[in-house]
């Protein structure tokens, strides 16, 4: 059986075939429901031509009343700015009542709405008409017309020509040509600020001239990529009797797992009630997480330099990622049986758009889940462990994101970013700091950090949930410790909010378990999970610095808050230009009890790079990732069930695999390949053909 794709949509038009579905309150908008919300508006008076959709997404109804089963009203929450005035609205309507329920004016004094893509469009023409934007380019030896330009979400830094105004800054780097990849040569010491309504640059900060880097980055380029590497054999990933998930719409059911999708244009990739089919416990479906999502995400630069000192991107929040989400390719992207899902979002006008294959999933063997040979019976078992991947892609600016969520056999959830793309450059400048890396002669990559915001609404078999943090402790020698041998651990309930912002710290081995406070296993201790940090740096800027103040999430590895409703972003709902302060600093300040309550952990990580030479000039993948393992969820280890290869029709063999009675390295289904036209593998949109095959 060859590899083969299945495209389906979130976000039916009404009428869709799942009567289940079609009464989901949390089910993704449809193209039909956009139309409506865009419609209601429009009659109501409140869109005019001017107007441009900057968010358009579900409103999501209180958890309570989901859980309840009540029949809930569909209410879309649209974010939109009138280009003409600079006048924009939160405005909430209900679909189902053909009504607008809210109509909240933004002011701008506590942030602007997210930057809208026409925006940045617009951004050469405007420079294109200012001299004095002319003269610095003449300055450096070039013409505007060989600049490709970045225009970047400004910041707040409380500087008095910016109050009232909705700014973006611009760097420049120059292009040899069309297909000439332009971070290789960045126009440093050069930076304009533009004020978008009235669309004129009010500021040019010209502070030095640097030499423009020479050498090329184009890493597509055949002459620059070098010989082939020749010596790799195609890889087969069959499933002979296809994948082990089946999917109800946006219900997916693989092995013990049970779980809902979406895709929100903000967030992204959203997973919704995940649970574990529990054998022990009857077959009953045990919830862990109602909610899952990447709901924030800042990248800030630890360059000093007057041109780029405000360089901090909030690619959520500033830059509503998810509508950047890439359309996957089979064989490329994802490899195996996958199942992909098209997203449906609006567009700036308002209008439905289809992003097609945005959310790639299957499964696939993760190797060795548990296996004992034992000496004294002589048996000898083994299985092995699998995994089921959801993922989807965004590429914002010169960096792409993977976002992927696994869950494992042994009811481990795992979500790992992966980190790729083009470093965003700088001209190199040695006496100006240690706060870059010279990457290439003279072109220089400024240290930075990614850090995510994973927003993890908890349900660890219910809503009774809190929070004890656990490390490993030494036992001092003395009485009953008389050989020194002894070490415990030590475990502290959080029990409000201001307790439940903590950091991680891997020299104890710090983990947080989430437990419910009414129900034990069966040795009469409490159900929990437990979440696994890597512990990487949390934010490097100055606890005084503007930064700060706007991420106040990235200061701390775990917050943990009382479940409300309208507290969905971790840096506040509206994050562009924001003078900081909002989000989970503020969310937390009423130090509610998270002591048996229906709690929300929020999880910072990700990783803090120093560019290295391999990093240039594309660079491999860094990853960056936490855990939710079961500890004391369940009664005892819940995969003894796991069939052997043998009976999965894998026979073991000492030397050589079999698969399914051919040799694995003759299988008669066609290779899907990691790669391009090097492997014998063509990507087009959707699909590849290998060898000769269509996959």
């Amino acid at each position: 059986m060859t590899a083969t794709s299945t495209l389906h949509s979130i976000g039916r038009r009404p009428g869709a075939p799942s009567h289940a579905v079609a009464n989901d309150p949390l089910r993704g908008l449809s193209a039909d429901e956009i139309d409506a919300a865009r419609d209601i508006l429009h009659e109501a008076a409140l869109i005019g031509e001017a107007t441009r959709f900057v968010y358009l997404g579900l409103d999501e109804p209180a958890k309570a009343d989901v859980l309840a089963g009540a029949e809930l009203p569909r209410i879309v929450r649209a974010l939109v700015l009138d280009r003409s005035t600079g006048a924009s609205a939160d405005l909430r309507v209900s679909i189902t009542d053909r009504a607008v329920l809210s109509n909240e004016a933004i002011d701008g004094a506590n942030g602007h709405v997210p930057i809208l893509d026409v925006e940045f469009e617009a951004i050469y023409d405007l420079l294109g008409a200012e001299q004095a934007w002319h003269d610095a380019l003449a300055k450096r030896g070039i013409t505007h017309e060989q600049v490709a330009l970045a225009p970047l979400s400004a910041g707040n830094y409380g500087f008095e020509a910016e109050a009232g105004r909705r700014v973006i800054r611009v760097l420049a780097f120059m292009r040899e040509n069309e297909q000439d990849h332009c971070w290789a040569h960045p126009v440093d010491g050069l930076c304009a600020y533009v004020d978008m309504i009235e669309g004129r640059m009010f500021e040019l900060i010209d502070h030095h001239v640097y030499d423009i880097p020479a050498e090329g980055g184009n890493f597509d380029d055949p002459a620059v990529q070098g010989a082939p590497l020749d010596t790799l054999k195609p890889i087969e990933i069959s499933q002979p009797e296809g994948p082990s998930y089946s999917v109800d719409d946006d219900r997916v059911s693989w092995a013990n797992w049970r779980f809902s999708l979406a895709f929100d244009a903000r967030e992204g990739l959203v997973l919704r009630r995940i649970r574990y089919v529990d054998a022990d416990q009857g077959g009953e479906e045990r919830d862990i997480v109602y909610r899952a999502s990447i709901a924030e995400m800042v990248v800030p630069y630890g360059d000093p330099s007057p041109a780029r000192f405000w360089q901090n991107y909030f690619d959520t929040g500033e830059y509503v990622f998810g509508r950047y989400a890439n359309s996957l390719q089979l064989g490329c992207d994802c490899l195996g049986e996958i199942r992909y899902f098209d997203a449906t979002i609006a567009d700036e006008f308002g209008h439905p758009r289809v992003i097609p294959n945005a959310i790639c999933m299957h499964e696939e063997d993760y190797g060795t889940l548990w296996k004992h040979t034992d000496i004294y019976t002589g048996s000898n078992e083994v299985r092995r462990q699998r995994r089921l991947v959801i993922s989807f892609f965004t590429t914002v600016g010169n960096y792409d994101y993977g976002f992927y969520w696994y869950l494992y056999l042994d009811g481990t959830i795992e979500c790992e970013a992966k980190l790729t793309g083009v470093l965003f450059t700088s001209a190199f400048d040695a006496a100006a700091g240690d706060h870059a890396s010279e990457v290439a002669p003279g072109l220089g990559a400024p240290y930075h950090q990614h850090l995510f915001s994973a927003r993890l609404d908890m349900m660890v078999d219910g809503l009774a949930n809190a929070v004890d943090e656990v490390d490993a402790a030494r036992v001092p020698m003395g009485e009953g410790n008389a050989y020194g041998n002894a070490f415990t651990k030590r475990s502290t309930r959080l029990r409000t909010e201001v307790e439940g912002a903590r950091d991680a710290d891997p020299i104890a081995g710090r983990t947080w378990h989430i437990v419910n406070t009414e129900k034990t296993n069966r040795l009469g201790r409490p159900v929990g999970y437990e979440l696994i940090a890597q512990g990487s740096p949390t934010l490097l800027a100055d606890p005084e610095s503007v930064i700060a103040k706007r991420a106040g999430f990235t200061r701390k590895h775990l917050w943990v808050t009382r479940y409300d409703q309208a507290e969905r972003y971790p840096a506040g709902d509206l994050v562009n230009q924001g003078p900081g302060g909002d989000g989970l600093p503020r969310y937390t300040a009423a130090d509610r009890s998270i002591d048996g309550d229906d709690i929300v952990l929020w999880h910072t990580f990700g990783p803090t790079h120093f560019p290295r030479v391999e990093d240039w000039p594309v660079m491999p993948v860094d990853t960056a990732k936490f855990t939710l393992k079961p500890y004391g969820f369940f009664g005892r280890n819940p995969t003894l069930n796991v069939p052997s290869s043998a009976a999965l029709g894998m026979a073991c063999h000492t030397g050589a695999a079999q698969a399914a009675g051919h040799e694995a390295s003759g299988h008669a289904a066609h290779a899907v390949h990691e790669g391009h036209e090097a492997s014998g593998c063509r990507c087009e949109a959707g699909a590849c053909t290998c060898a000769g095959h269509g996959h």
